[in-house]
């Protein structure tokens, strides 16, 4: 298996559509955005991939940006496919993006993780996440 961090023109049809279902595991009611759409502007999030051959079957990715409290990553999307779940791709995929967020100077990498997602949550705190004591307030448009 490899794990490696992709850019915008690596991105082909076919791996938009492997991404497409394997999102389906993470919500199927997911509106995504298309995988060049996130990478294209600004060179401000990184994605990480693994693929079993040519099969994606994990990917994770993070945003970075700056405000008057330091320059923040934002962990989003951890997805490993169901079939690869407990093999440590999940944690490989992390180490990378961390890796990626100390290369680039980050103050804090931030992430949220459903309360349900206890094998998540158990690999967030082993690479060092704590839990931040504060609300999550979010608007649709």
């Amino acid at each position: 298996m490899d794990i490696k961090l992709i850019t915008f023109n690596e991105v082909t049809a076919d791996l938009q559509s492997q991404l497409t279902e394997l999102y389906k595991q993470l919500n199927a009611e997911l509106t995504q955005l298309d995988l060049a759409t996130a990478l294209s502007d600004y060179n401000t999030t990184d994605v990480v991939i693994c693929l079993d051959d040519d099969k994606l079957v994990g990917i994770a990715m993070m945003a970075k940006y700056k405000v008057v409290s330091g320059h923040k990553g934002m962990i989003e999307d951890v997805v490993v496919s169901s079939e690869y779940r407990g093999k440590g791709i999940g944690r490989k995929l992390m180490e990378k993006l961390l890796e990626q967020a100390e290369k680039s100077k980050l103050d804090d990498v931030l992430l949220f993780s459903g309360h349900h997602r206890t094998a998540a949550i158990s690999l967030y705190k082993s690479l060092g996440f704590k839990l931040k004591e504060s609300g999550m307030y979010i608007k649709k448009y």
